[in-house]
């Protein structure tokens, strides 16, 4: 008989449904993990093993066995607040903060039925694609340990990938599901902006930040996904009139079924490369091919396609990002020394920002976005690099120059940003291993609300590579 954690998410499930798993159970073959490989992986950086115990108890007694996630584990990212359990948001200047109340997606998971193990390992407040904080010890990718898991959600990818836990959720702002998920061989769904209700992304600075799922396989991520939309199993409650297009029906059904023949682009041009030089590196071009090849086999029309030049992109994206930490609870020279050089320095350039820069830096992106949908209007999805390198040895990071830094992360990851700005769906699929093992992976981008026809594209390949039976070693 296999090891629960050595089914998938939605295997378990079912598991559970039948009666041969109790969420008790579960909660403590996956608590037994976190204890066994946490300390060497880093993917945790608090663990509730007493409220899990108590929440899975809870369910098995009290949730109807109709909730979507029931009895399911999975860690908060600790950029969530829980209420009762510290959150860290990756920074020394908030290891005393204790949160009295939980944020919308956390109270969304737990409606669903899932069990909290504990918090997931971030950068200092997410705003590094690396998880490489001095407040934790960094997040380790299985494959490698000498290697970066990518960010913001490091650690959640490393639980998912050594298998403690089934899946996770993520939350992406400029490719903080997609980067780590494929840095680690998984599957990592940005959805539409408007799609989940309890991290839409409408309220957040551009539009740019949503949840997503990180996960083994892609029938495991729509089953996540479709619990952040609708964690009553019934409808979605969103809380604008605001919303992603498209379907609210399940996004499992097009995930196990993985139907249909669509026309696709296949793009390696991104919306930096007339200000940074971007160099594709060899297994990123193998894996492209990879997935070409296998696109072509299962009947899809291909089409190479390529971006505009637009001169606005990233003066505007820059401006973002630092505005995005300019609210970052800092006040006085003492408290902005907690801060890590980097997060100091977005933070100052955030602060010093005016009111006209932060209104064209909105308006430049806001052009972008439609550009963008229109370029790609004619294909069903867009197939691009998820990464334009492998994975990132520890210390390649510029701790201290925030500009070289910036550069560093744009030519690791040119690909994932655009896509929050236009605030379309993207999946990240693990189609190949590098010859020394390491996974490489593609994206895909889909039309506004198209999460379904990402799925379905992701099943096929799925079907033919079978990624899902790959096992980091040691693992």
């Amino acid at each position: 008989m296999p090891q629960p954690h050595e089914l998938t998410a939605l295997d378990q499930w079912q598991a559970l449904q039948r009666g041969e798993l109790r969420p008790t159970e579960l909660a403590e073959h996956y608590l037994a993990r976190i204890e066994a490989l946490n300390p060497s992986l880093g993917a945790f950086v608090t663990v509730t093993a007493d409220a899990a115990l108590e929440r899975a108890r809870h369910v098995e007694a009290n949730v109807p066995r109709t909730a979507p996630l029931w009895g399911l584990p999975f860690g908060d990212k600790d950029l969530q607040r829980r209420a009762g359990v510290p959150a860290r948001f990756g920074s020394r200047l908030m290891a005393d903060f204790v949160p009295e109340e939980s944020d919308d997606l956390v109270r969304a998971l737990d409606a669903a039925g899932g069990v909290s193990l504990g918090k997931t390992n971030t950068p200092e407040f997410g705003l590094p694609s690396y998880t490489e904080s001095l407040a934790e010890a960094p997040a380790r990718n299985p494959w490698d340990v000498g290697l970066g898991a990518g960010g913001s959600s490091g650690g959640a990818a490393v639980a998912v990938a050594a298998r403690m836990l089934p899946f996770a959720p993520g939350s992406d702002g400029g490719g903080s599901i997609r980067i780590p998920a494929a840095a680690c061989g998984l599957v990592g769904l940005k959805p539409s902006r408007g799609r989940v209700p309890a991290a839409s992304g409408i309220d957040s600075l551009g539009g740019l930040a949503v949840a997503g799922p990180i996960a083994r396989t892609v029938a495991d991520a729509a089953l996540l996904l479709d619990a952040m939309i609708t964690p009553s199993g019934s409808r979605p409650e969103h809380h604008f009139a605001l919303r992603a297009p498209g379907e609210d029906g399940p996004l499992l059904a097009a995930a196990v079924r993985g139907e249909g023949r669509f026309q696709l682009g296949v793009m390696t041009t991104s919306a930096w490369d007339d200000d940074y030089e971007i160099r594709l590196a060899p297994e990123t071009l193998a894996a492209l091919a990879v997935a070409v090849d296998g696109l072509s086999a299962l009947g899809h029309g291909l089409e190479e396609t390529a971006l505009s030049p637009d001169a606005s992109y990233v003066p505007a994206f820059r401006t973002i990002w630092q505005a995005g930490a300019a609210t970052i609870p800092a006040d006085g020279p003492e408290q902005e020394e907690q801060l890590e050089p980097l997060t100091r320095w977005l933070l100052r350039r955030g602060r010093a920002l005016g009111a006209r820069d932060l209104a064209e830096a909105l308006a430049a992106l806001s052009a972008f976005e439609r550009s963008f949908i229109a370029r790609l209007s004619r294909f069903d999805a867009v197939l691009t690099p998820a990464l334009a390198l492998t994975p990132r040895p520890f210390g390649w990071y510029d701790r201290a120059d925030g500009e070289r830094n910036f550069a560093q992360q744009v030519q690791y990851t040119p690909f994932t940003s655009m896509v929050n700005v236009a605030g379309l769906p993207a999946i990240v699929l693990p189609v190949m291993q590098t010859a020394g093992g390491l996974p490489m992976g593609v994206q895909l981008i889909g039309r506004p609300g198209g999460e379904a026809t990402l799925l379905a594209l992701g099943a096929q390949l799925e079907r033919r590579l079978r990624w899902q039976d790959r096992v980091p070693p040691g693992i």
